[in-house]
């Protein structure tokens, strides 16, 4: 993920300065551990204020409207008790080259700051501070403890410093090329790696984005520089140093990240606002979302190798109830013939009652044979009482392990789709938080806040231009199937193989296709265990023919009055 450096801070600063300073600050709301949203009030618009202390996504820009949930945290609502109602008079940079924001706050306009927010944004050191009139810390995102940082506790009461100042040179407009020159070239190296280290202030993806305009490689040798290329190089430094000076940017994407230099962008975007809020709302989801999804797959592997050995174990023991009948048999043939069985003996070997054919016994020799025959009696019973006992237990296993397996497909579904899209993430949480009502998992303490509505299914047309709902998980699932269906609808699923609930959305008084229901079936096959197989039996239904046992699981239900149709999820495949 690319960090937030001083040129886009700088770029950022000076958008929020110009369009929505002064304004008026309505509400703060805190989305997670690691943003705050202020609501902003300027006669033009009422934007949020982004503002986020994350390891690896930290930044200052306008973004999405929060979700609407009860804010629990205690950061926010410090904030909020201290600056609702005030004005945001100023967004300014403390020092130059340092990325540390003091956003201050006071009754009104031109009159003196009330109080200052600090926003560091110094990667996994990220951090946001609110502070009175006098420089007093007041309450900070992160405490740091002198146990933590001797060099530069943060608590509650202390006096405010400022992070220590980074050593090295900094940029200059006034320098002269050949001192520029000289500075970069004392040691050979990489271009961008030299003019790193010859200078602070400056950030990988700058200096590489400076070397790619003057024509080069970042990874060039710089002995191997001509004097054409090393005043290119320096054009384009300038170049730089003029953007921050006047304040002059043009964001715009590059091929693997962003820029607000757009010296080497291939799409324009309107505002730095609107393209930190994109770049750095989808990397969080996707990171959010490997992560999240890694943690569940793993869980679910674990539970459903301890589920199968159960399982494995309790149809052992149902097989070796099956010798219920054979000990008793055996009991039997002891009783009939104690006479032959002599003091001492092994084992005996009499003829079978029906068959005729010789049965070997073993025998204690230690017990006389009545007491044999009463303890093959007793196996007998065992292995009955055990057969009536380990009928239901398996019949829960294998409950279990077809609802975790639903989940599982649901969950491999989601693998590959669209990432970045806040509704994938959306219906992973919804996965989890249905785990953790099932019991699968256990809530962490400061477990991530639901979202504040259903995410939606995935939606796709039918040949006949019907519309097609396939749920994402089984809380989709259920919504369409027993709220989302109406008479009109047919329902789709794979027969005894966990996959998605998939609804033909018909108009009233129509008939489905032959290839309405073909295209339908197979994309139910596709959202299913079997995606890779190329024929899938898919079942269709009415959806008043589909019915939820009770105390049954999420997704799972039972139907009837079902029709069977092949589907084939290779050729869905191709729509995808």
């Amino acid at each position: 993920m690319q960090p937030v450096d001083y040129t886009t801070l700088m770029a950022s600063c000076a958008e929020l300065n110009r369009d929505w300073i002064p304004s008026r600050i309505e509400q703060v709301y805190q989305r997670d551990r690691f943003t705050i949203s202020l609501a902003l009030r300027t006669l033009k618009a009422k934007p949020w204020l982004t503002i986020c202390w994350h390891p690896e996504a930290a930044r200052i820009n306008l973004g999405d409207p929060p979700p609407r949930l009860k804010d629990t945290f205690t950061f926010s609502d410090q904030l909020r008790h201290q600056l609702k109602g005030l004005a945001l008079t100023g967004v300014a940079a403390i020092a130059p080259w340092e990325r540390v924001i003091d956003l201050q706050f006071a009754q009104r306009p031109g009159e003196k700051p009330l109080w200052h927010l600090y926003v560091e944004i110094m990667g996994k050191y990220s951090n946001v501070i609110l502070t009175d009139g006098s420089q007093q810390i007041v309450t900070p995102a992160k405490q740091i403890s002198p146990t933590q940082s001797s060099v530069r506790p943060i608590q509650t009461g202390q006096p405010y410093e400022l992070p220590p100042a980074l050593i090295g040179t900094t940029p200059k407009l006034e320098e002269s090329f050949v001192r520029w020159q000289e500075r970069v070239s004392l040691v050979p190296g990489q271009v961008k790696r030299q003019l790193l280290q010859s200078y602070r202030g400056l950030s990988p993806r700058v200096a590489a984005e400076i070397a790619i305009a003057a024509g080069l490689s970042p990874q060039q040798q710089t002995d191997t520089l001509t004097l054409e290329h090393w005043q290119a190089l320096f054009h384009y430094w300038q170049k730089w140093l003029l953007a921050l000076e006047h304040q002059q940017f043009s964001p715009g994407w590059l091929t693997d990240g962003y820029t607000v230099l757009g010296w080497n962008k291939v799409e324009s975007v309107e505002g730095v606002q609107a393209l930190l809020n994109c770049y750095y709302t989808q990397s969080v989801n996707r990171q959010q979302f490997t992560q999240l999804h890694h943690q569940l797959n793993q869980k679910l592997i674990n539970l459903l190798k301890k589920l199968n050995v159960k399982a494995n174990t309790f149809r052992q023991r149902l097989a070796q109830s099956a010798d219920a009948d054979s000990y008793r048999q055996q009991g039997n043939l002891l009783m009939a013939h104690l006479h032959q069985i002599q003091p001492g003996m092994k084992s005996i070997t009499l003829n079978d009652f029906e068959t005729g054919k010789p049965i070997k016994i073993k025998l204690n020799p230690e017990k006389n044979p009545a007491q044999n025959a009463q303890y093959l009696y007793k196996q007998s019973q065992k292995l009955k009482r055990a057969k009536d006992a380990v009928v239901p237990l398996l019949a829960d296993v294998d409950g279990e392990i077809d609802y975790l397996s639903q989940v599982q497909t649901a969950l491999n579904q989601l693998k590959g789709e669209n990432t970045d899209s806040s509704e994938d993430l959306q219906a992973l949480a919804e996965i989890k938080e249905e785990l953790i009502q099932q019991k699968y998992i256990i809530a962490e303490r400061q477990e991530e806040r639901q979202i504040d509505q259903d995410s939606q299914p995935y939606r796709l047309t039918a040949p006949s231009g019907c519309e097609i709902w396939i749920g994402r998980n089984n809380r989709q699932n259920d919504i369409l199937t027993f709220r989302t269906a109406v008479e009109y609808d047919l329902w789709f699923h794979t027969q005894e193989i966990p996959g998605s609930h998939v609804l033909l959305r018909l108009d009233p008084g129509a008939v489905a296709s032959e290839q309405d229901l073909q295209f339908t079936a197979d994309i139910a096959a596709y959202y299913s265990q079997a995606r890779e197989s190329d024929r899938v039996p898919v079942i269709y239904t009415q959806p008043k023919y589909i019915y939820k046992p009770k105390g049954a699981k999420p997704g799972m239900v039972i139907y009837k009055q079902e029709t069977v149709i092949w589907g084939r999820p290779q050729i869905a495949k191709l729509h995808f």
